[in-house]
């Protein structure tokens, strides 16, 4: 079953240039003060918050030599849907908190995975598996 996931964002016309604009993501309904999301096949729902700052600095877990933000959310891509939003996150001059690449390679778990940023500070992964088997490796 599809998950719902809502977020909060500091400015709307931000928010929907990002996920609409540079993500490509498919607009349902909306008002003045959130917007629905098509996250691939889920609900995802940005809510104005206004007071919502953003981060000056993520707090972090070491992972594979990389500092995760926390919290941070996504969603499991096939290979090529995460190789297809690598590209065009990096074609829209995205910045990555950590660039595309492969995690815990040639281990249980291996994984390709990206993080970035929102216009509001949410920090978003995507990961893809060769073997759908190793999600949950340990």
């Amino acid at each position: 079953m599809p998950f719902h996931l809502a977020v909060p964002v500091h400015d709307l016309a931000k928010a929907r240039a990002f996920y609409s604009g540079i993500m490509g993501f498919e607009e349902g309904r909306s008002s003045d003060h959130w917007i629905d999301y098509n996250f691939y096949g889920h609900q995802f729902v940005v809510h104005l918050d206004a007071d919502k700052k953003g981060f000056d600095e993520l707090p972090s877990n070491a992972v594979d030599g990389h500092d995760v933000p926390i919290p941070h959310f996504g969603v499991v891509l096939s290979k090529s849907d995460w190789t297809a939003l690598a590209t065009k996150m990096k074609a829209a001059n995205v910045r990555f908190i950590i660039e595309p690449y492969i995690r815990f390679e040639g281990q249980p778990g291996e994984q390709a995975t990206m993080f970035f940023l929102d216009p509001s500070g949410n920090a978003l992964e995507f990961k893809s598996f060769e073997n759908l088997d190793m999600l949950f490796a340990k």
